[in-house]
């Protein structure tokens, strides 16, 4: 029995423009930090979407009760919205699925939104289950393989969503580059995707190869703190991510007799945009190949677990093999193949 990817959806809180959020707030919040304002220009961010706008709320004198109160509003109808769509483009209802994951590591609460989120679709009582929490932004690849075992072992259909809504967690003002990177980049996401047991159309799930370099674990941050959750992002990520990311890909590939050269299509986690330089230039891609990665970026900012769900939506009409790659805390690199079904 084979796990193909059948379906997928996401929704999108309100745009907001990157060049607005500078000059409406960040210029203020990071006055007198001098390379600030540089680092929002070249963070490869055009607009970003956000549940709590800065120009219209500032939240990061709230404390972290009142975010999560927040999330638990503003999370269930974007994940709602994202699942409905996945399931409608697989041609399955809510009573088909067997297990549901949720990835999330920007709010929480009990129940959880995989419990509010179920009841609310439709979804059977009995149900299994996964939440995912706080593994960041390659949550949605070691959820792909845990949904994908459960579709090969248990022959039924798994819905998996990434709903992430890092706006809450503006931070106060401080004197500190980590926080206007993270700050220049970071955006409100849902994505889904429905996986089922050997569909004849649609993408198959071949083999995903994961890395942590635990070694440089204090790299790549994400904290529990009274204002909310608090990044911390060096600017070593991509020198280490360059260490690796070859191994993992030759490693993935070879196990299903490919090679760099027979990807069709590259669905790259677009962390920034170092870290797609890396990746380009580690696996000699062409510029080109990794458009929909900077165009996701562009256009919706770095959305956490939900962006390569985002990226590999933009590669839907890609014929052939393809690679769907993400980073995050560990440092951790997670990488999945998806070939043709049938």
């Amino acid at each position: 029995m084979t796990a193909v990817v059948t379906g997928s959806g996401s929704a999108l809180p309100a745009s907001l423009d990157q060049q607005a959020a500078w000059d409406g707030f960040f210029a203020r919040h990071y006055e007198g930090v001098r390379a600030a304002g540089r680092i929002f220009a070249g963070a490869g961010v055009r607009t970003r979407h956000a549940v709590a706008n800065p120009l219209d709320e500032d939240l990061s004198g709230w404390s972290t009760g009142a975010r999560m109160e927040r999330y638990v509003q503003e999370a269930p109808p974007l994940g709602k919205q994202a699942v409905a769509g996945a399931l409608d483009s697989a041609g399955l209802a809510p009573g088909d699925v067997g297990l549901f994951a949720v990835a999330t590591c920007t709010g929480y609460a009990t129940p959880g939104l995989d419990i509010r989120l179920a009841a609310d679709l439709g979804m059977p009582p009995g149900l299994q289950r996964l939440l995912i929490g706080h593994m960041g932004c390659y949550a949605a690849l070691p959820g792909l393989a845990a949904v994908g075992d459960f579709v090969t072992a248990r022959g039924r259909p798994a819905v998996l969503l990434c709903c992430e809504l890092t706006s809450l967690h503006v931070q106060p003002a401080q004197r500190d580059l980590q926080q206007v990177v993270a700050h220049a980049l970071f955006s409100d996401a849902a994505a889904a995707v429905v996986v089922q047991p050997g569909a004849g159309t649609g993408r198959r799930l071949a083999g995903v190869v994961a890395r942590t370099d635990s070694s440089t674990a204090d790299l790549m941050t994400w904290d529990v703190t009274d204002l909310g959750f608090r990044m911390g992002l060096s600017p070593r990520v991509p020198d280490v991510l360059s260490r690796h990311v070859g191994e993992v890909v030759d490693e993935l590939l070879a196990a299903a007799g490919l090679r760099i050269g027979d990807v069709a299509g590259w669905a790259v986690h677009p962390g920034g945009p170092r870290i797609l330089d890396v990746v380009r230039d580690e696996l000699g891609l062409a510029e080109e190949q990794l458009a929909a990665s900077r165009r996701v970026l562009a256009e919706h900012g770095n959305c956490s677990s939900a962006t390569v769900l985002l990226v590999l939506d933009e590669l839907a009409d890609v014929d052939g093999p393809v690679v769907v790659m993400a980073f995050g805390p560990g440092l951790t690199l997670y990488a999945a193949l998806l070939l043709p079904a049938g």
